[in-house]
């Protein structure tokens, strides 16, 4: 008989030593080492097999020999998820979607397994109820579906037992810390128990090509809680964020073996669920009634869809002898790098000023093509001068004051032509390669911010 072995696991990042440390040397964390066991004694049995009851063999194969299948995509019904899928949902893939609590995870897949058709779903819960998952199913949608079924069981050996028996075409768990498996002695949510749960889950997904989510906590500073290995053994990685304050929700591809990694869906977060935003630049531009200063327009990209948002810009004398620097949605190191080129490129003394920077729809945006936007709604705030409304930006500032070209400059183009915009600064090495004449909106290429200041100011 086998004996019990135990090892020391790092509950920051998942890192395994024989003995006990003071200080991970994978995360740097102090403290963190806790003792679990990953076997006990007795034979394990593998806890998924084949349909013969068997491992499958594997053996090598020749690259020139794989016969390549079409990749088929299944459509979700979901059209931001679908997108931020890549085109749909892989078989045999594994997703894992993360996210703070309350923020809509679990609306998000309930309302998948409710609307998909022509698929057997399985929704497996491990926090709540039936009557609660019920509960929410009626207020979401009208129409009960026959092809959705709920378990309500932590254990995985129980689930795959009634895997055999339902046969699903699709499966949700949510969520992945509260599994817990017979072959590991531990707590669920432990780093042991999170890999070998979700190891589990990954080969019944690709012996059975069913496609599997998986639900994640996160912890305090924002990741995945449990091991790291555990983005690296799923096929995607999903961030479902956004402010609870506002309605809008923003579900982020951080990786993605079947698709971009940088795709973005939006939705909007309603007392009868989530519901997509198809367009989201007419919502993220805010409707004035009169030209207000400190605003400017910009034309962002996220993945392969442009965006036009608002940048607001407060700039007001400090009253309490440091000044502050406060940014929503934006970097606040990047917003201080270019204060310090709006006073040495432009002799603007912000010094004694606070600055407060917001993005509008509290969305976090982290595309370079922002900058040129952001410095001109500081000024506008500064001087007191509105800029109009059918203007706006696309290009990134650089340390010496220059405008550097951004990517995809024909989709931003087009984005700003189609919401009626009238003019649009960007780079002038960007003009090269344009065609002026097939465009409505005005193309203005500049080289220097003081170029842009010139223009707009006077």
């Amino acid at each position: 008989m086998a004996k019990t072995k135990s090892a020391y696991f790092c509950q920051s990042c998942g890192y395994e030593s024989a003995k006990w440390l003071g200080r991970c040397p994978s995360c740097n964390e102090w403290n963190t080492f806790v003792e679990e066991i990953t076997e006990k004694a007795g034979s394990k049995v593998p806890s998924w097999k084949t349909a013969s009851g068997s491992q499958r063999l594997n053996k090598p194969t020749k690259v020139d020999d794989i016969r390549a299948l079409g990749e088929e995509r299944i459509l979700t019904g979901d059209q931001e998820l679908d997108r931020v899928l890549g085109g749909g949902l892989v078989a045999g893939s594994m997703v894992l979607i993360g996210g703070e609590p309350g923020i809509g995870k679990s609306t998000l897949m309930l309302q998948l397994a409710l609307n998909i058709t022509g698929k057997k779903v399985l929704y497996i819960s491990g926090e709540e109820s039936e009557q609660q998952i019920k509960m929410r199913a009626e207020r979401i949608t009208n129409q009960p579906k026959a092809n959705c079924y709920i378990l309500t069981e932590t254990s995985t050996q129980n689930i795959f037992k009634q895997i055999e028996t339902l046969d699903p075409d699709i499966m949700i768990v949510d969520s992945i810390q509260t599994l817990h498996s017979a072959h590991i002695d531990s707590t669920p949510g432990s780093v042991s128990q999170v890999r070998e749960c979700t190891a589990e889950l990954l080969r019944f997904a690709k012996e059975t090509n069913t496609p599997v989510f998986l639900i994640g906590h996160i912890t305090k500073d924002g990741t995945i809680a449990g091991p790291k290995i555990l983005e690296h053994m799923v096929d995607t990685v999903l961030q479902f964020e956004g402010d609870r304050h506002h309605v809008y929700r923003i579900l982020r591809s951080i990786k993605n073996r079947f698709g971009a990694a940088a795709e973005m869906g939006i939705y909007a977060m309603h007392g009868n669920g989530l519901r997509e935003v198809s367009n989201p630049s007419e919502i993220l531009l805010l409707q004035r009634e009169e030209d207000l200063s400190g605003i400017a327009i910009s034309a962002t990209l996220e993945g392969a869809r442009p965006m036009l948002i608002e940048t607001q810009a407060l700039v007001s004398t400090a009253a309490y002898g440091t000044p502050q620097r406060s940014a929503n949605g934006f970097d606040t190191k990047r917003m201080n790098m270019l204060l310090a080129v709006l006073e040495k490129r432009c002799g603007f003394k912000l010094s004694t000023r606070d600055v407060f920077l917001n993005i509008a729809g509290g969305i976090k945006v982290e595309d370079p093509a922002i900058d040129l936007a952001i410095l001109v709604a500081i000024i506008s705030s500064h001087e007191d001068i509105f800029i109009s409304s059918k203007v706006c930006f696309a290009a990134e500032v650089g340390l010496s004051g220059e405008i550097r070209a951004v990517n995809r400059i024909e989709q931003r183009i087009s984005e700003a032509e189609k919401l009626g915009f009238e003019k649009i600064f960007i780079s002038s090495y960007n003009l090269k390669g344009l065609i002026n004449t097939k465009y409505k909106i005005e193309l203005s290429g500049v080289s220097k911010i003081e170029d842009v200041f010139s223009m707009l100011f006077g």
